[in-house]
């Protein structure tokens, strides 16, 4: 029997923390045979990475900053994104339509409501975010990563599905693969990135910490980092300064087969790259981005800290050789270092995709609609082949 093909909506702002999991979940979506759309900004259209099925629509969306002379303008914005949602919606026609924060997703999310189109809401980090603040009384379901999430008000409870953060099916596959192993004489390969634009104190502490640990281990060390492109020529000379083997560059395109080898992972508490280490079970040490939003990122941490699998350095704090102390309490021996590994993949939740899949497809269409969207793999391969950035026209 030929399943039942559906339309469905991600609309995420242009991040990298926002759309990671959409994209993990139009590949699940997908594999289901339903045709995805994405809404998303200027930058969420041309994000590396964007999967070349996914067709990208964007929609203006207002920002409201602390200054109330900004508001109007910003409330403008979203009644227009929410006009021209509603014109995507009378063509494409969606079953349901997930935000995952951001202000993009705001217009869309309000276009579906106000067409009775089923709502959802899935979010990523610890603390629950302002747009989805602002929408979690009026959607049918509220998804999140972690049991315990902030601002997220106890009488919304009934509606809450705790499914995980969505990884990327590349990543996914490493997670039945053993820890690399690590031996008292064999390599220490550490992996250091700080997002998508790198992170300035990364580039500052770590080689300096690292330089700092007892020979016996600094000897072993083979250092992988990504840099901010104005930073290279610095960190390079520092590590070559210690005598210290490192590989940096701005942008690794095979990052998932470095985290695959990777013995321990160094950097900021981003809410994909935490999913991603527990998904794989890699341990680390985290520090939380302090202009985070609600400080966001420290909350981010403590689930996989109080686990064993990782470490929290206040950026405040993260020194050299605070940093060279937390490396040795942690991969002090092989034993220690595979345990908090094994910790660390204890906290993955490796079905978050399939599970924000299942609560998308409980919104059914009528069966009317079913029928006339039931397609076979060839004709849904040939609509999602044509896949482009779009526009949505006011």
């Amino acid at each position: 029997m030929t399943p039942v093909s559906r339309h469905y909506v991600l609309a995420a702002g242009g991040t990298g923390g926002h759309l990671t999991p959409a994209f993990a979940l139009a590949a699940e979506l997908v594999a289901r045979g339903h045709h995805v759309a994405l809404v998303t900004d200027e930058r969420g259209a041309a994000i590396p990475g964007k999967p070349d099925f996914l067709p990208a629509h964007v929609l203006p969306a207002g920002r409201f900053g602390k200054n109330p002379l900004h508001w109007p303008r910003g409330f403008a914005a979203v009644l227009e994104g929410r006009k021209m949602a509603r014109r995507l919606y009378e063509t494409f026609q969606p079953t349901a339509v997930v935000g995952f924060g951001g202000y993009p997703a705001l217009p869309a999310l309000l276009g579906a409501q106000a067409d009775g189109i089923p709502t959802v809401i899935h979010e990523q980090n610890a603390v629950l975010g302002r747009v989805n603040r602002l929408l979690a009384g009026r959607v049918d379901a509220i998804a999140t990563a972690y049991p315990d999430v902030a601002r997220l008000k106890p009488k919304y409870q009934g509606k809450v599905h705790l499914v995980g953060n969505p990884v990327r099916p590349e990543v996914m596959t490493l997670r039945d693969l053993e820890f690399p192993a690590f031996t008292a004489d064999g390599l220490f390969r550490v992996l250091v990135t700080g997002g998508s634009q790198g992170a300035r104190v990364l580039s500052e502490v770590v080689p300096d910490g690292l330089a700092m640990l007892p020979p016996a281990l600094r000897s072993r060390l083979q250092v992988t980092q990504q840099c901010r492109a104005e930073d290279l020529d610095a960190v390079r000379q520092r590590y070559a300064s210690h005598g210290i083997p490192a590989e940096l560059g701005t942008y690794f395109e095979d990052m998932q087969a470095r985290l695959a080898d990777a013995h321990l992972f160094i950097g900021r508490a981003g809410a994909s790259t935490i999913a991603e280490l527990t998904a794989v079970g890699r341990p680390a040490i985290l520090v939380p981005l302090p202009i985070a939003t609600d400080d966001h990122q420290a909350a981010n941490v403590r689930e996989m800290v109080k686990a064993g699998g990782a470490r929290s350095i206040r950026q405040e704090k993260f020194t050299a050789p605070e940093l060279a102390k937390q490396i040795q309490a942690i991969a002090q021996n092989p034993e220690a270092l595979a345990t908090a590994a094994h910790a660390a993949w204890n906290c993955g939740r490796p079905n978050a995709a399939a599970d924000l899949a299942d609560i998308l497809e409980s919104f059914g269409g009528a069966p009317i609609q079913d029928v006339i969207r039931v397609a076979d793999a060839a004709v849904a391969g040939a609509v999602m082949g044509g896949a482009a950035t779009a526009r949505v026209q006011p």
